[in-house]
């Protein structure tokens, strides 16, 4: 069997569990491998009986002995099953909803192993919903890392475990990297690092798969990107900017200064546009540097001298934003020039006006998602594309620009604060401009990191920012509630925050499985002040801004990377008034996380990169994704910066023996960023 066969080649997957298996984008066979663990469970042994007080609220292990069989109890709603476990001094009264086939596993004057959140109520130890194992399945488990996977409805985490070791017995697994490589860089095997990372036998298994999979997975980036680079062809610049008046006569109404960093930015970008050849420029900035301005301007700059410009963002919430924040641009400057956007979910009566004005108009800003490379859209004098956030974007994607029959001028904006080296062969081939400061207007944002026990003042600080007339955005980890993981999802959130605030503060959800309809309605009625607090997952992670929003609280941020908490963080502090961020730390004990003190202590997103580098040893990215920004499934730009530099030296040399970009594995499924 080859990894392109649909998942239903696989025993006991049929066509109901492979429409589930859909949801988290498994397909085929090829699929279910590489949906890697998102995390890894420990477990460790059972508690013994005089320490069960010091558990109290947290998940444990305890053996218990039943002496009579569990009882159950038939409701309207659902199922229960009573039951009482006992140690030799003490007792734990057990509880399961809706699973009455557990009873089958209740065996009395046996002992049982139950894992589960230890409760205590009345004085008596409790368990709700514990798992049931017998103590040689439980000491097993305590063996090797187990894995927890992303799950959805209708797909536990138990089926995927099951599918996944189905696949490893059944598919045939070629290797993808040449015998040099591996062997430079001491890596297993392909399928032993598949093998690994979803069963490893230890942590050291599960590093030695990870970094096989993550170097993988940067080689093919590194080599589309020596690729593009390599066949890239100097292109005439045809381009003529006779008139900057409009540009300047803006800037000089702007309610603020542009910063050095962003009249340098622009002035580089500018002297592309005169410049004899085509080129392509990266604007690295921090979080809130004001990369946005920037590039509105250059697409001023382009659309006043009688061309297009467009602007390509990763996300339908993300372009609505930027279409209405440049409409008002326009607006309040007495510009006559249109503005067009166009998104996946646009109507087909109002997809065709748009093509139409594209199509015809040779000044119009156009803003869009994916959906501006779509066949149908034929562009009329196409002079600049803005990638915000790009490397979400594949070289296929970009190049259908080109195919259309254009060559703009690119330019790419990014918050990523990566050291130059790494810059230099993420975007080889591309001028580099770097904004350092932050807009005078801006107030540096407090920071706080507290534990449960301050979460009623929270919640307080949040209220007393409402009633100055300021919104708030909460962030929670997860969409629903997920096996074995306890942390805050934003489906229970709401419920869980009617008990804090009052009725007449309106909370709202927004996450990434809605639909693009709705999420589009609830950021604009939060951007027009409808909505006072935002619970959201990392789906407002890029780009989104709305100034009045002061304070952002983000649960479960030990399980978060530092860069992306940066980028959450990025969300406030966008207007000119005083901003908050609480980072909850849900880690045991009364000690601060040591890496969210850093969050706590600095606003610099180069320097919190730089610090995390020095915090996190290899234990430190388990289960922890730390920058999503390249369309990886396990390498990180940051932890894994080494591999990029041992990627691109392996390159180099294979080239220079002979080897051509295909032999090394370069196919039209890389989608690598540049």
């Amino acid at each position: 069997m080859n990894i392109n066969e649909p998942i239903t080649s696989l025993k006991g997957i049929g066509d109901s569990k492979a429409k589930s298996l859909a949801k988290i984008g498994v397909y085929t066979v090829g699929d279910i491998l590489l949906h890697y663990p998102r995390t890894y469970y420990i477990y460790k042994p059972p508690v013994d009986e005089t320490e069960l007080n010091k558990y109290v609220g947290e998940k444990v292990a305890v053996t218990l002995t039943l002496q009579k069989g569990a009882a159950l109890r038939k409701t309207r709603r659902f199922d229960i099953v009573l039951a009482t476990g006992y140690t030799e001094n003490l007792s734990v009264d057990l509880i399961w909803f809706r699973t009455a086939y557990i009873r089958n596993s209740l065996y009395t004057h046996t002992p049982i192993v139950f894992f589960g959140r230890l409760t205590e109520e009345y004085g008596k130890f409790k368990m709700e919903q514990p798992e049931v194992y017998t103590p040689k399945e439980y000491e097993n488990l305590c063996k090797k890392p187990y894995p927890i996977y992303s799950i959805t409805k209708g797909v536990s985490n138990k089926l995927i475990i099951k599918t996944v070791h189905t696949s490893l017995q059944d598919v045939e697994i070629k290797e993808t990297l040449p015998k040099y490589v591996i062997d430079n860089n001491n890596l297993p095997s392909i399928k032993e690092a598949l093998a690994s990372v979803h069963t490893p036998n230890s942590l050291s298994d599960y590093y030695n798969a990870r970094k096989r999979l993550a170097f993988d997975e940067i080689f093919k980036f590194v080599l589309g990107v020596e690729y593009n680079n390599a066949n890239t062809v100097k292109t005439d610049n045809n381009i003529e900017i006779k008139n900057e008046d409009e540009v300047n006569a803006l800037i000089s109404n702007l309610p603020y200064e542009l910063t050095n960093g962003q009249k340098d930015a622009l002035n580089d970008i500018i002297k592309d546009f005169k410049s004899p050849y085509v080129n392509q420029r990266l604007i690295q900035g921090d979080v809130g540097s004001g990369k946005t301005i920037v590039a509105f301007l250059a697409m001023l700059t382009m659309v006043s001298n009688g061309y297009q410009a467009a602007i390509m963002a990763p996300t339908e919430v993300l372009a609505r934003q930027h279409e209405n924040d440049f409409k008002k641009l326009i607006e309040d400057n007495n510009l006559k020039y249109k503005v067009v956007c166009l998104t996946g979910s646009t109507k087909a009566k109002e997809r065709r006006e748009i093509n139409e004005i594209i199509s015809n108009d040779n000044q119009v800003f156009i803003i869009g998602t994916h959906a501006l490379i779509q066949e149908k859209v034929e562009y009329c004098n196409l002079g600049l594309v803005v990638t915000d956030e790009q490397h979400r974007f594949g070289v296929k994607q970009r190049e259908a620009f080109s195919n259309k029959g254009f060559n703009p001028f690119t330019v790419v904006m990014s918050a990523t604060p990566i050291p130059r080296t790494l810059s230099m062969i993420i975007y080889c081939g591309m001028d580099i401009s770097v904004i350092k400061d932050v807009p005078k207007i801006k107030l540096p944002i407090k920071n706080c990191v507290i534990k449960e026990n301050m979460r009623s003042n929270a919640y307080k600080h949040i209220l007393s920012e409402i009633k100055k007339g300021h919104q708030a955005y909460i962030i929670c980890p997860l969409v629903e509630a997920k096996e074995i993981t306890e942390a805050e999802n934003v489906i229970d959130y709401k419920e869980k925050l009617s008990d804090y605030i009052p009725s007449n503060v309106n909370a709202e959800i927004l996450h990434g499985k809605m639909k693009a309809k709705d999420k589009n309605d609830i950021m604009d009625r939060f951007n027009n002040g409808e909505i006072d607090i935002l619970i959201s997952t990392t789906v407002v992670e890029v780009g989104v801004n709305n100034p009045n929003a002061t304070t952002i609280m983000i649960e479960n941020a030990d399980r978060f990377g530092l860069a992306q908490l940066h980028q959450l963080r990025g969300r406030v502090g966008r207007g000119s008034a005083q901003s908050y961020c609480i980072f909850m730390d849900s880690t045991d004990g009364t000690q601060i996380n040591k890496r969210l003190a850093i969050m706590n202590t600095s606003n610099d997103g180069f320097f919190i990169a730089n610090e995390d580098l020095k915090f996190r040893g290899p234990g430190d990215i388990l289960g922890i994704r730390q920058s999503g920004d390249m369309n990886f499934k396990i390498a990180d730009i940051y932890n894994d910066a080494d591999l990029f530099t041992s990627a691109r030296n392996d390159i180099e040399k294979l080239i220079k023996d002979g080897y051509t970009f295909t032999e090394l594995g370069l196919n039209d499924s890389n989608e690598n960023v540049l």
